[in-house]
């Protein structure tokens, strides 16, 4: 090929992957479009594995902000009373469907406090990757011995990425997220931390349509994202997976449980 004809064939398959990316739905946490396009290290801990058998033995669990309750819905057995929060509409409704047919109730919820719950409603609270943890909420709807479990993104998560659409971010910024944080935080809500455990994990993102359903999808690593607003900084990157491979960034996880003092511990020992 000719160089000019190389560049046209690049703008095409470049327009097709952007164009088949925005038309993609993004509600849920279900991953699966990007199988063989992106990939993620998996943490070691094994959160929906643990949290299988923590809900095995519970009475009452809360899964706030479910997202599309794929992964409360993963588990084999829920606890007799089971009831899920989400804020986004699609969500909600997706959430519903799969849920409801287990016993589990979804309440639309704003994502800011009161949880709309009585005090000591649940001996086990779960979240994974919350936006925010609202720590004297979850401590309030605990029940003394109850316990909070909760897999969350870490400090720099995915910044290679982020800052190569948004420049250099901040040292607040960067510091946000750090898990000895959270640690103080659901102290300071008068919760013991038995468990925190944290890993940065290898992302690949092998073209341009992983990135961009990736940022239409996870919306707070670009606020605002659109193709027409960083279409330079997509034909950019574009360019730069065709010569050089998969772009590499890398993900921060953490792990969190925490019980609230008095009464009868309610999650299994820690494997």
């Amino acid at each position: 090929m000719t160089g000019s004809a190389e560049t046209s064939a690049s703008d095409a398959r470049f327009d097709a992957l952007v164009a088949e990316a925005a038309a993609a739905p993004v509600d849920g946490w279900d991953f699966s479009w990007f199988d063989g396009r992106a990939t993620e290290e998996r943490p070691s801990w094994g959160y929906a594995r643990a949290l299988a058998d923590r809900l095995g033995t519970a009475r009452a669990a809360l899964d706030i902000q479910t997202g599309g309750g794929e992964v409360l819905a993963s588990a084999p057995v829920l606890p007799p009373l089971t009831a899920a929060t989400e804020s986004w509409p699609p969500n909600i409704a997706r959430a519903t469907a799969l849920l409801h047919p287990r016993g589990a109730v979804v309440v639309a919820d704003t994502d800011e406090p009161p949880l709309p719950f009585g005090d000591h409603a649940f001996d086990l609270v779960v979240s994974r990757h919350p936006v925010t943890t609202w720590w004297e909420e979850i401590a309030r709807v605990l029940r003394p011995g109850g316990t909070y479990f909760s897999q969350q993104v870490g400090p720099e998560s995915v910044f290679e990425l982020v800052e190569y659409f948004l420049g250099p971010r901040t040292a607040e910024e960067r510091g946000a997220r750090d898990p000895r944080a959270a640690r103080r935080e659901a102290e300071a809500a008068g919760l013991e931390v038995s468990d925190l455990r944290a890993e940065r994990l290898r992302v690949e993102f092998h073209d341009i349509g992983a990135v961009v359903h990736f940022l239409r999808k996870v919306v707070w690593m670009v606020p605002g994202f659109t193709v027409d607003a960083y279409l330079p900084q997509l034909r950019s990157l574009h360019r730069l997976i065709e010569a050089e491979g998969p772009f590499v960034a890398h993900s921060a996880r953490f792990l969190i449980e925490a019980r609230k003092p008095g009464g009868p511990a309610t999650s299994p020992a820690r494997r």
